[in-house]
This record gives C-alpha cells, sequence and structure tokens, in this order.
C-alpha cells in the first residue's frame, strides 16, 4: 500500500470550505489558560474543541494535537484529555501543556458533544459508520480531514510552530496516531499507546478483538494491513508504545519489524512494557521525553 492507494480508499474527500475559527471562551488555570474553540468541519457543521495554552510564552510554541480513548464512552472525550473529567492518566492534554507545549483536544465524531444518542450508546458511532458505508464514503475519511481541517485552523493562531506539530493518542487514540500522519504530512512527531493490531488478526471471532469502527474501509485488506499504514506514517518520528498482555497491542513486535525498514530519515521506535491496557506515569514519561526531543 502506498499513500495515493490508502487516500483512495477513503472514497469521497470532505470538500474544502472556510474554516471560521474562533475562541468562544476561556478559562483560567493556574499555569496555563484552556480556550473553548470553534470552527468548520463541513460546510454545514461546526465543532467545538479545546485549546490549551501555557501562561507564559517567549516565542512560537510547537502544538500536540492530543487524542482521546474509546472504551465505550460516549460521553466523554476531550473533557477527559483536558483533565476535567475521567481518569486522571489519561489527561495528557493537561499534562503536555504543564511542560510548555500548546495542546489540542477534539472529539472525535459520535463523542461528548458530537454525540448524536447524548447517551453511553455504540449505535452513535455505528450510525456514523453506515451511513457513510452505503453512500460510498468512509468514517475513517471523516475522522481524519476533521482532524486536519483543526489543523488548518491551528496554524493561523500566532501562538504556534506550524513547523513543530505532534501527535498522542491512547488506544482509539493510539490508532489515530498512527492513522493522521500517514494521512497529513504536517505531523512530524507522534506517540501511539495502546494500539498495534493487524486487521487479518481480527477476522477470526475466537480472537475477542474487533476490528473498529473507523477501520472499517472497503478492501483496503487487498492493498495491506495497519502495518502497511505504520510505514506511511514516515517521515514523521513514531514511538509505538504497547503492552504485551494487551490484546490491542499484540502485534507490536511484528509491526515494527515490517516498518522499520521504510523509516530511512525518522525514528520508528518500539517500547513494550508490562501491565495492562493504560498509559501509566512511566509510560507517559517516555512519551512525553520522545515529543520533546523530536519538537523542541
Amino acid at each position: 500500500m502506498n499513500r495515493n492507494q490508502l487516500i483512495n480508499l477513503l472514497g469521497p474527500k470532505t470538500k474544502k470550505f472556510n474554516i471560521k475559527g474562533k475562541v468562544i471562551s476561556k478559562k483560567i488555570f493556574k499555569n496555563y489558560i484552556q480556550e473553548t474553540v470553534s470552527y468548520n468541519v463541513e460546510k454545514n457543521e461546526r465543532v467545538k474543541s479545546f485549546l490549551l495554552i501555557p501562561k507564559e510564552l517567549n516565542c512560537k510554541t510547537p502544538l500536540i494535537i492530543c487524542h482521546h480513548q474509546h472504551a465505550g464512552k460516549y460521553k466523554q472525550a476531550k473533557s477527559e484529555i483536558a483533565g476535567l473529567k475521567g481518569d486522571k492518566n489519561l489527561a495528557y492534554a493537561k499534562e503536555l501543556t504543564q511542560k510548555g507545549f500548546i495542546t489540542f483536544a477534539p472529539d472525535a465524531i459520535s463523542f461528548e458533544e458530537r454525540n448524536k444518542a447524548k447517551k453511553n450508546w455504540w449505535g452513535s458511532e455505528y450510525y456514523e459508520l453506515a451511513s457513510r458505508i452505503v453512500q460510498g464514503k468512509t468514517l475513517l475519511e471523516k475522522t481524519l480531514s476533521d482532524i486536519s481541517f483543526a489543523i488548518n485552523y491551528l496554524e493561523t493562531r500566532d501562538e504556534i510552530d506550524k513547523s513543530k506539530i505532534g501527535f498522542i493518542g491512547h488506544s482509539y487514540g493510539g490508532r489515530m496516531a498512527v492513522l493522521l500522519p500517514a494521512y497529513d504530512k504536517r505531523i512530524k512527531a507522534s506517540v501511539s499507546n495502546c494500539y498495534c493490531k493487524n486487521l487479518k488478526d481480527s477476522l477470526d471471532f475466537n480472537t475477542k478483538t474487533r476490528i473498529p469502527m473507523e477501520l472499517v474501509v472497503p478492501n483496503i485488506l487487498k492493498f495491506g494491513d495497519f502495518q502497511d499504514i505504520v510505514k506511511l506514517v514516515h517521515p514523521c518520528h513514531l514511538l509505538i508504545s504497547a503492552v504485551k498482555n494487551d490484546k490491542w497491542s499484540k502485534d507490536a513486535k511484528k509491526i515494527y519489524k515490517f516498518a522499520k525498514p521504510f523509516f530511512k530519515k525518522s525514528e520508528l521506535k518500539l517500547k513494550m512494557w508490562n501491565g495492562k491496557h493504560e498509559f501509566s506515569k512511566k509510560m507517559r514519561y517516555l512519551a512525553y521525553k520522545f515529543l520533546e526531543e523530536k519538537l523542541k
């Protein structure tokens, strides 16, 4: 699989439009300011996200896009990443801002403020998938183009160094940490935590894993698998953070070995951990160090 084939598999591209980004509100914390920003992701669709900015900025600052987990928690997404609710170990937007980065926390479609059902129900996400597939579109194109358009807005912000954009995510966010830099080459460094699994290895019902809804892309296995998307991340630096007994990290070593030769001008790094499907303090420490090395 090459990048053009991946883009074509995603189906029709979302048409360009006027982003019209603006700041809706601000909340002041001890070391940073949390802005609620809004912008268009399609001609008739406007969304809200959090932008966290350190209080003391002396120059243009690297940006880290922070993607939330899944875990069937459709009522929380960006708020968990910003440290406002949920698992404190997943408040990496807040923590990275405290380390001097500007961070951006969006909701994926069907989560938190973009959850049409307004409850923890998989049907909301299934609707977003099925309603596109029957029209020859894909949910993956939607999720990727949403973030890509958000970057278009973020690049207009004077505080942000648009040459130093990173990405970090756990679980669902871990998938997006591979998918987005393969799709949008503005991402320079990325950390994928707790998702490294080929689609073929989920075709057997007894594996007890499913194919995530956003990865339901018709005919994708004719061209390649998740490992083929990992190789397309180059020249972005990529850290794969995986857990030995996590079913969602099962293929990490195999995928790393496959993709490593394709990283000619950037680093592909694999770190295997003991534990469970989590983003522990030790795991986050290594992730933040990686981003600091590549972007600061």
